[in-house]
């Protein structure tokens, strides 16, 4: 029986890497699995796991794939031995936090022209194939980012909401060619991703005035607290990707944790926003001293935190 093959992108640390090792590693052998990197350089880390996990030989091959060029994005593909995709995971992106006037030259472009163009153009070149042959799934890694307003995430959020927007569209006209799109939507993950958020955590802050500043300062003190409540391990959220890929009918959404969905169903129960707006500055700037049960309930949904790393709202940098 032939493998399923799986391209994932962003895969030198957290969701990526733990993904393809999780797959390349199942005991049914049944996964032959592509992960790309920006920067080769940057393999060790992966392959030192797949034998520390005694990854089959053959079931892990890695490509370079930097998501922000068409032709790195065509080559990857031209290098698949097998000639086709079965299951493509989106999942290279970059993060973005701070106030918006203290985000450095650049930083604002590089991350929507990761998140949300480096998303099309790898659909752009993997997905006519899979229409063609009427097979294929496509995994995204989305975000709560995507789902609500987060403060100090005004750019990620925007690029998060775009691959709402991108894959709820592509869903629908997928579906008459066999082809399945699902969005993976995560909650805060423990992984190394703060050292490598865009321009640095917060950006040029000495641009911001003094009130923002001090709302930052806030808004980290209330991050870490969520952080030690409710992060979930990358394994455990790679389960919900291998749930999707595995499902006779995917759904357009996999929530990998329950603990924001109270915030997402307000945000829509009341259409004018204010009943959101008012819960998420009280949960984020002021209750900082809640404490129990009850708050470590309501906490992650306000956590200002988004789709999948520690300490900032996107995927890490690939």
């Amino acid at each position: 029986m032939d493998r399923t093959v799986v391209l994932i992108t962003g895969c030198s640390s957290g969701i990526g890497l733990h993904l393809a090792l999780r797959l390349a590693s199942d005991p049914s052998q049944s996964f032959k699995v592509y992960a790309t990197l920006r920067d080769l350089k940057a393999q060790g880390p992966l392959w030192e796991a797949a034998r520390a996990r005694g990854c089959p030989s053959g079931s892990l091959e890695t490509l370079q794939l930097d998501v922000r060029d068409s032709d790195s994005v065509a080559g990857a593909r031209a290098r698949v031995t097998e000639g086709r995709v079965d299951v493509l995971v989106c999942n290279a992106g970059r993060g973005l936090v701070g106030p918006l006037e203290a985000h450095v030259a650049g930083a604002v472009s590089s991350v929507l022209d990761v998140n949300v163009a480096g998303t099309v153009r790898t659909l752009q070149a993997f997905l006519p194939d899979m229409k063609r042959r009427r097979s294929g799934r496509v995994l995204v890694t989305g975000s709560m980012g995507g789902l609500m307003g987060l403060p100090f995430n005004a750019v990620y959020c925007a690029s998060k909401f775009a691959l709402e927007g991108l894959c709820e569209s592509l869903a629908v006209l997928l579906l008459p060619f066999g082809v399945h799109m699902s969005l993976i939507e995560c909650g805060p993950v423990h992984t190394a991703f703060q050292e490598k958020l865009e321009g640095g955590l917060g950006g040029a802050l000495d641009s911001a005035d003094a009130k923002t500043r001090d709302l930052f300062s806030r808004y980290q003190r209330h991050c870490e607290r969520v952080f030690r409540e409710a992060a979930q391990d990358p394994e455990e959220v790679t389960e919900v990707f291998l749930t999707a890929l595995r499902a006779q009918r995917p759904a357009l959404r996999y929530f990998t944790t329950e603990h924001f969905l109270p915030l997402v169903r307000l945000r829509f129960d009341d259409s004018s926003g204010c009943s959101y707006v008012a819960a998420m500055r009280r949960a984020v700037f002021e209750d900082e001293s809640a404490e129990g049960p009850e708050s470590a309930r309501v906490e992650p949904e306000a956590a200002g935190l988004g789709g999948s790393e520690l300490g900032a709202p996107a995927t890490a940098p690939q």
